[in-house]
């Protein structure tokens, strides 16, 4: 039987909602939900250790207060990481993902994830072995230090475009394959309903049922919001955007089930823009999807 639950990525509170009084009592009582994926851009790795370490407390002592649980979580910026052709700043990115890895099991999270490494046009061009080499060895250094402090496992997202990594359904086996040869714990998927490369030559690559089908079992994290056929979007399941979206949840689970997906957690990860209306609307769009995925999952 399928441990299913429903959760939030937090990408929505970082300048919204960021104290954490006020995000976990809205989590809780406003969304009806307990599961969260907490994101790096509410806590920044490289503040000061005394304001971490306060703001580590503030965030357990709330989460208790209101039953929220932080399973994983996620960084959000969109930076190069392991990447980066210099190598003075891939050791910077190696630090800055290491005390977020930290802070991530202060928070009692299983497991942390990250994008893999985003190379530049002229690596992807010139220099895509070389740079796929230094992201691998990157994960496999941060992967031991994952094991030190007691992580379960690390996460990465497989992304919509080759330079991000990750694009194909192919390229993302036989990356996972070549991640955990090495690594001193599992690193598992973090797969979103919204990438994918649908320019690729294999349409199922363009295809969020098909990358569930094929690897939801290795994902116990799962972005999901409503997107149209050919269009990347991160919009919330509302009215408006579920009369053209083509992401149901009754189709999610089917390829969970497909894939003999076994433990995850659906978490929803909006973007609702710096502008008026979607700004002041971010509330009330995230409670109409959670009452639509309400029917279907119960956790």
């Amino acid at each position: 039987m399928m441990n299913l639950k429903l959760g939030l990525h937090l990408g929505y509170a970082s300048t919204r909602y960021y104290e954490p009084k006020i995000w976990t009592e809205m989590v809780r009582n406003e969304f009806g939900l307990n599961y969260v994926q907490f994101t790096s851009n509410l806590l920044e790795p490289t503040l000061p250790n005394h304001i971490i370490s306060d703001e580590i407390d503030k965030i357990k002592f709330f989460s208790k207060k209101y039953n929220i649980k932080i399973d994983h979580t996620f960084t959000s910026p969109r930076n190069n990481f392991f990447g980066h052709s210099n190598k003075k700043i891939r050791i910077y990115w190696s630090e800055w993902l290491r005390k977020f890895l930290w802070i991530s099991k202060q928070l009692g999270a299983e497991g942390a994830g990250s994008l893999l490494g985003v190379m530049s046009f002229n690596d992807v061009n010139k220099n895509f072995k070389k740079r796929e080499k230094d992201i691998l060895n990157g994960w496999t250094k941060l992967s031991v230090y994952a094991k030190k402090i007691g992580l379960k496992y690390l996460l990465w997202e497989p992304m919509s475009i080759k330079r991000e990594l990750g694009d194909t359904i192919k390229y993302t086996k036989y990356l996972h394959k070549k991640l955990n040869i090495n690594s001193q714990l599992p690193i598992l998927l973090n797969l979103d309903v919204d990438h994918g490369n649908h320019f690729s030559k294999d349409k199922r690559d363009g295809n969020p049922y098909e990358w569930l089908n094929e690897l939801s079992h290795l994902s116990p994290s799962i972005h999901i919001k409503q997107k149209t056929k050919d269009i990347y979007t991160h919009k919330p399941f509302i009215k408006k955007y579920n009369k053209t979206g083509i992401i149901k949840p009754d189709k999610i689970l089917k390829s969970l089930e497909k894939s003999n997906c076994k433990n995850t957690t659906l978490y929803f990860e909006f973007s609702f823009r710096e502008r008026e209306p979607f700004d002041s609307q971010s509330i009330k769009d995230i409670k109409e999807s959670v009452k639509l995925w309400r029917q279907y999952v119960k956790r």
